[in-house]
C-alpha cells in the first residue's frame, strides 16, 4: 500500500474512524447517563415517600422502626428495588427480601445523606457481590433534626447495563457498516483513479522511450479522462513531430547531397587528364557555382531556422523601398520558370510607401514565397505577383494556380519540418523562417489554398508614418 492509497487511509480513513470512535464514545455516556439518572429520578420519587410518611418528625427510633416495617411490607415495587431500614446506629435492621441484613456492606450513600441539607444521599457502584447497583439513603430526623433512622433503596444496574451495551453495540456495528461502506466505496472510487495513474505512468514512460504509438484507454469522461485525451493528444503531436523531424533530415540530407553531387561529379570530370573543352568547362565551372550557391542557401535556411528556435534572429532595420527588393527576387528566379516553362507575370506598381525593414530578410521572404509557388505549379502555368497599398500597409501577393493544399495541411503549413507534398524538394522549413521574418516585422503571412485549384499568398507590412518632428514610425507601432 503506497502512494494516492497510503496516504487516503492515513488522511481520509483514520479520520474518519476517530470520529466515528467519538462519536459512539459520546453516545455511550449518553446513553448510559440517560438510564441512569431515569434509575435515580425513580429512587428519588420513591424515596419521597419516606418523606410523607413520616412528615411530622415526632418519632422515636422504636416508632421510626415499626413505620418503616409496615412500608417495608407494603412495598410494591419489592421486584424492582430492595429497601434497608437503618436504625440510628448505622445498623441494617429490615430489608425487603426477608434475609438478613448484610451488616458489612459499605454504606456510602448513607454517609452522603446524613450530610446532605435534604437527607438525601445517592451512590452507585459494585457491591461485594460483584453486582452493579445505585443506591438511594433518605434519613428520617426528630423535631430536634437527630436522625431516628433511614430507608435505603437499592436497585440493580445489571438489566440497564445489558440495554445500555446493547444500545452501544448496536451503534458499533452501524459504526462498522458505515466504515464498510466506506471502504467498498472508497476502494473503488480510489481504483478508478489509481488504475489510470498507473496506465498514465506506464504510458509516459514509453512516450519517453520513443513510442508514440503507445495509448491510454479512457476510462471515464472526467478529469482523469480528459487528462488521458491530453496525453494521447501530445503522444500523437510528439509522433508527428518526430516523423516530421526525420523528414526534414532526410529532406536536408536530399537536398544537399543533390548539390555535393554534381559538384563532385563535374570537379572529377574537370580533374580527368585531357580534358580542353573550353565550353564544356565554362559550363561544369557555372553549374559548381550554382549548385555552391544552392547549397549555401541550404545551409543559411538551416542556420536562420536554429536562431529564430533560439531566439537570436537579429533585423538590420532601415527604410527599405520594396519595389526594389520584390524586383530583384523576381528577377533572380525568372531564369529558373523559364527553364521550367513557367511564367512569372508582375507588373511593378510605380510607387510604394517606405517601410521600416531588414532589406535582405525581406528579399529571402519573397524569394521563398515565389520560389514555393513555382515549385508546386505544373509546367506551362502561370504564377501572378501583385503589389499595392493602403492606408496602414503594403499588400503583397503571390497567387499560383498548381495542386493546391488540403484543408488538413493548410493549418500546419507554416510549421517547423512540415512539408505538404512530399515529392516536391525543399526542407519543410522555408516558411516556418518566412513567416518569422514577417513577426518580427510586425507584418503577417497568409496563406489561403483549395486543393487542385492553387494556392495564394498574402505578405502584408506597415507602413512608416512620419511624425511632425520628423521622427518614423510604423503604423501599428504607433496605433
Amino acid at each position: 500500500m503506497k502512494g494516492i492509497t497510503k496516504r487516503w487511509v492515513l488522511n481520509t480513513f483514520a479520520v474518519i474512524l476517530i470520529v466515528l470512535c467519538i462519536l459512539i464514545l459520546a453516545f455511550a455516556l449518553i446513553v448510559q447517563n440517560f438510564y441512569y439518572n431515569g434509575i435515580k429520578q425513580t429512587l428519588i420519587g420513591r424515596s419521597a415517600e419516606v418523606v410523607s410518611l413520616f412528615r411530622d418528625g415526632g418519632e422515636s427510633a422504636d416508632q421510626f422502626i415499626d413505620k418503616a416495617r409496615n412500608y417495608v411490607e407494603n412495598f410494591s415495587d419489592k421486584e424492582q428495588m430492595e429497601l434497608t431500614v437503618i436504625n440510628p446506629s448505622r445498623q441494617a435492621v429490615i430489608k425487603s427480601t426477608g434475609f438478613s441484613p448484610d451488616r458489612t456492606e459499605s454504606m456510602t450513600d448513607y454517609d452522603r445523606a446524613l450530610a446532605s441539607p435534604d437527607h438525601s444521599g445517592d451512590w452507585h457502584g459494585e457491591l461485594s457481590s460483584g453486582e452493579n447497583v445505585m443506591a438511594l439513603t433518605r434519613v428520617v430526623t426528630n423535631k430536634n433534626n437527630d436522625p431516628v433512622g433511614a430507608v435505603r433503596y437499592v436497585v440493580s444496574l445489571e438489566e440497564a447495563d445489558r440495554k445500555i451495551f446493547i444500545a452501544i453495540s448496536l451503534v458499533c456495528l452501524v459504526g462498522l457498516l458505515i466504515m464498510f461502506f466506506i471502504f467498498i466505496s472508497s476502494t473503488y472510487f480510489l481504483g478508478s483513479i489509481v488504475r489510470p495513474v498507473r496506465e498514465i505512468g506506464e504510458t509516459a514512460r514509453k512516450i519517453a522511450q520513443g513510442d508514440f504509438n503507445a495509448r491510454i484507454n479512457k476510462f471515464y469522461d472526467d478529469e482523469i479522462g480528459d487528462l488521458c485525451d491530453t496525453i494521447n493528444y501530445m503522444a500523437g503531436e510528439l509522433g508527428t513531430a518526430d516523423k516530421m523531424k526525420t523528414d526534414f533530415i532526410s529532406s536536408v540530407s536530399h537536398e544537399l547531397r543533390t548539390p555535393l553531387t554534381a559538384i563532385k561529379g563535374w570537379a572529377e570530370t574537370m580533374q580527368l587528364d585531357g580534358f580542353q573543352d573550353r565550353k564544356t568547362m565554362e559550363k561544369g565551372i557555372n553549374i559548381i557555382i550554382k549548385e555552391a550557391e544552392r547549397l549555401g542557401g541550404i545551409v543559411e535556411e538551416v542556420l536562420d531556422f536554429s536562431r529564430i528556435q533560439q531566439d537570436r534572429m537579429t533585423l538590420i532595420m532601415d527604410k527599405v523601398d520594396l519595389i526594389a527588393e520584390l524586383d530583384e527576387s523576381i528577377y533572380m528566379l525568372k531564369e529558373k520558370a523559364n527553364s521550367e516553362n513557367k511564367h512569372i507575370v508582375y507588373e511593378a506598381p510605380e510607387m510604394l510607401p517606405i517601410i521600416l525593414g531588414d532589406r535582405n530578410r525581406l528579399r529571402q521572404v519573397f524569394f521563398n514565397v515565389i520560389d514555393n509557388a513555382l515549385k508546386y505549379s505544373s509546367s506551362d502555368s502561370t504564377v501572378n505577383v501583385t503589389a499595392g497599398a493602403d492606408d496602414k500597409n503594403i499588400i503583397i501577393t503571390v497567387e499560383d494556380h498548381g495542386c493546391g493544399i488540403s484543408a488538413e495541411d493548410l493549418p500546419k503549413v507554416k510549421q517547423k519540418f512540415y512539408k505538404a507534398n512530399q515529392t516536391v524538394r525543399g526542407s519543410g522549413i522555408g516558411l516556418a523562417v518566412a513567416d518569422e521574418i514577417m513577426k518580427l516585422h510586425n507584418g503577417t503571412l497568409d496563406i489561403d489554398s483549395t486543393e487542385g485549384v492553387g494556392t495564394t499568398v498574402t505578405i502584408q507590412l506597415p507602413v512608416i508614418n512620419e511624425n511632425k518632428d520628423g521622427n518614423s514610425s510604423s503604423a501599428d507601432a504607433e496605433e
